[in-house]
């Protein structure tokens, strides 16, 4: 990853009008100057600049094209750039790439121009993974999350913790070059304090994820109920299609449907259960015990009675499940056109699955169910297991410390705990010191092609 070859891949999907071939390497220019005709070179232009011109082979004239020229170290890769916009044929655009291939340029491997970018020290390790999450997002939390997290602000908050940490590491390293003298230069009412703080801001951050990975995968929603009370029909109204088998035959449904929609922004998971009930139909058990799992790892439970059911019973009987810390309950009366006299009991959604009626008011429900004020107002919310994993072991290695000072730890011991908090916190960013090769090749091998 640390090569300095002149690369080359398409930064465009293919099927557009328009093309985008990106070059980058210290022979960038010099080697398109190998291919591109137009009225000066290259490699004579300023930064910043588009030519018009022609990519030939020979005297054949491939294709009319726009280069644009980036010069190092003002471009996106840090190195000498060209960006080449042809007609979006598969054929010009793989024309371009042989000949480029011949005049010595490599093909780049997935994810290699943001590599360069990090190396380069354009942006830091967090950025870069936030360029991929950017290419992938579906909808307008997924890209908020990305694109807060590629212009640094996620960064910017770390970095903040990881600045407290190296003072508080430094004051309790300066104790020990005075060790014999028995000076104390943190104090440690003040080091406590210090350390709670920071514990609560990682805290904080570590438990963000639970709204990141939502937002970024998709709320799970977990549609759960007796037989036949509408489930599926349910699951089809919402997507607006046909997804899951509907029939009057109770426990039609045996295993967990999952589907994804976006509602006003927001990409929320389906998933359609089979029915709660007792049988001694060995297949429905095993769907139900599926039914059981999906409410386990759902965000939210929309618990489906029918209208009936409850007309005849006075009440909506309990679920037979329990919610755990951070599960919402949306409660929601279906066939409600059966009875138009029906009164729902407070805070449940009457709806129609069949016709329609009041889905537009569950799906305020479901939207309000996620609070995503935090980040649309900009605060810092990891979506990266690989980001949550390092904010829980950092939490670990802090706690260890705090625990360290109220035991009166050696200042030597109480010292190396707050340096595993730093290691933990300054993997996420890679700031202070490259990240090591397998972990980069981890993460930009998930990259497309030419990003």
């Amino acid at each position: 990853m640390g090569d300095h070859d002149t690369i080359a891949a398409p930064a465009t999907a293919s099927g557009g009008a328009i093309a985008v071939v990106r070059v980058s390497g210290d022979r960038a220019l010099e080697l398109c100057d190998c291919i591109f005709r137009g009225r000066e070179r290259l490699s004579e232009g300023a930064g910043y600049t588009l030519h018009f011109g022609c990519v030939v082979d020979g005297t054949r004239t491939v294709d009319e094209v726009l280069a644009a020229v980036f010069r190092a170290p003002h471009s996106y890769t840090g190195e000498d750039s060209v960006e080449i916009s042809c007609h979006g044929s598969s054929y010009i655009v793989a024309e371009i790439l042989r000949l480029l291939v011949d005049v010595g340029v490599r093909m780049a491997e997935p994810g290699e121009f943001t590599v360069r970018a990090y190396l380069a020290g354009k942006m830091d390790l967090s950025q870069a993974e936030a360029v991929a999450d950017l290419v992938a997002s579906s909808s307008r939390a997924a890209h908020t999350l990305a694109i807060n997290q590629m212009r640094g602000g996620y960064s910017d908050a770390l970095e903040g913790l990881r600045e407290q940490l190296l003072q508080l590491a430094s004051l309790l390293e300066l104790e020990l070059d005075f060790s014999e003298e028995e000076v104390e230069f943190a104090n440690r009412g003040e080091l406590e304090r210090l350390m709670q703080r920071l514990g609560e801001e990682l805290g904080r951050l570590r438990d963000s994820f639970a709204l990141g990975n939502a937002l970024k995968e998709g709320v799970a929603v977990a549609i759960v109920g007796a037989p036949n009370v509408g489930k599926s029909t349910l699951l089809n109204r919402l997507l607006e299609d046909e997804r899951a088998l509907v029939s009057d035959i109770a426990g039609t449904t045996r295993d967990v449907i999952e589907e994804q929609a976006n509602i006003d922004g927001v990409p929320f998971r389906f998933l359609d259960t089979a029915g709660i009930r007792s049988t001694d139909d060995r297949l429905e058990q095993m769907g139900i015990e599926r039914t059981m799992a999906s409410i386990a790892r759902a965000r939210i439970i929309l618990y489906l009675t029918a209208s009936a059911d409850l007309e005849a019973a006075g009440s909506i009987a309990p679920p037979a499940f329990e919610l755990t810390p951070g599960q919402k309950l949306l409660t929601v009366v279906n066939k409600i056109d059966l009875c138009p006299s029906l009164v729902l009991p407070p805070h449940a959604v009457g709806i129609s699955a069949r016709s329609g009626e009041g889905i537009d008011a569950l799906r305020r429900a479901l939207r309000e169910a996620v609070d995503t004020s935090a980040l649309y107002h900009g605060d810092a919310v990891v979506s990266s297991r690989r980001h949550y994993a390092a904010l829980a072991d950092a939490c670990a290695a802090l706690d260890r410390a705090r625990c360290g000072l109220a035991d009166d730890l050696p200042t030597d011991l109480l010292c190396e705990e707050v340096r595993h908090v730093i290691r933990h916190v300054g993997t996420i960013t890679g700031r202070g010191a490259l990240a090591p090769d397998d972990i980069l090749h981890n993460i930009f091998s998930k990259f497309c092609i030419g990003k």
